[in-house]
C-alpha cells in the first residue's frame, strides 16, 4: 500500500508555485543562519564557543550553496528579503552573544526548533512529489536538529530570561518565513 500523496496547501496556487516557494523560504533561511553564526562569532572571538559555532555556519553555508544552486537552476528568484535577513540575522547572532554564551546557545535553539519544525512539514509535503528534493530536506533537517541538541546542551535553556527570549526569536523566525515564502 503506497502513501497518499499530500495536495499542495489550499491557496498556494500551482505545485511550481509552491516548490518556488519552498525554495525561496528556505535559501532565505539558510542566508540567515549562516549571518547569525557570522554574528556569534564576531562577539565571541576566541571563545571555545565560536569555534562551535564557525562549524555549524560551515554546514549551513553548504545548505546556503544548495539552495543557491537549486534557485539558478529552477529559476526561482529570492525574496526581496535577502538584505534584511542578511543584516538581521547579523545583528540577532551578535545581539545574543553579547548577552552570553548561554543566549547565543539560546538563540541557535530557538532558530533551529522553528526550522526542524519547517523542514519537517515541507519533507512531508514534497515525499510524494520530489522525493529526491525531500530526501535533501530531511538530512539538512536532521543537521539542525543536531545544531539544536548541542545548544540545549551547551546550556541555551538557562540563558537568563530564555523564555522570553526564545519566544522572540521562534515568533520572528516564524514571521520571516511568511514573507520570504511569498515576497
Amino acid at each position: 500500500m503506497s502513501a497518499k500523496p499530500i495536495p499542495p496547501r489550499p491557496g498556494t496556487g500551482s505545485p511550481a508555485a509552491r516548490l518556488a516557494e519552498i525554495l525561496r523560504v528556505d535559501h532565505a533561511g539558510e542566508l540567515a543562519a549562516v549571518q547569525i553564526y557570522r554574528g556569534q562569532k564576531a562577539v565571541l572571538g576566541d571563545a571555545p564557543a565560536a569555534r562551535h559555532f564557525a562549524e555549524m555556519e560551515a554546514q549551513e553555508a553548504v545548505h546556503l550553496a544548495r539552495f543557491d544552486l537549486l534557485l539558478t537552476e529552477r529559476r526561482v528568484r529570492p525574496t526581496v528579503f535577502a538584505p534584511v535577513w542578511r543584516l538581521a540575522g547579523f545583528a540577532l547572532g551578535a545581539g545574543t552573544a553579547l548577552m552570553g554564551e548561554k543566549a547565543a546557545h539560546a538563540c541557535t535553539e530557538a532558530v533551529e526548533t522553528v526550522i526542524e519544525e519547517h523542514y519537517a512539514s515541507q519533507v512531508e509535503e514534497l515525499a510524494s512529489r520530489d522525493p529526491e528534493l525531500a530526501a535533501e530536506l530531511s538530512k539538512f533537517r536532521d543537521e539542525e536538529l543536531a545544531h539544536r541538541d548541542f545548544a540545549v546542551e551547551e546550556g541555551a535553556r538557562e540563558a537568563p530570561g530564555y523564555g522570553v527570549l526564545a519566544a522572540v526569536i521562534r515568533t520572528g523566525c516564524r514571521a520571516a518565513i511568511k514573507l520570504s515564502e511569498k515576497i
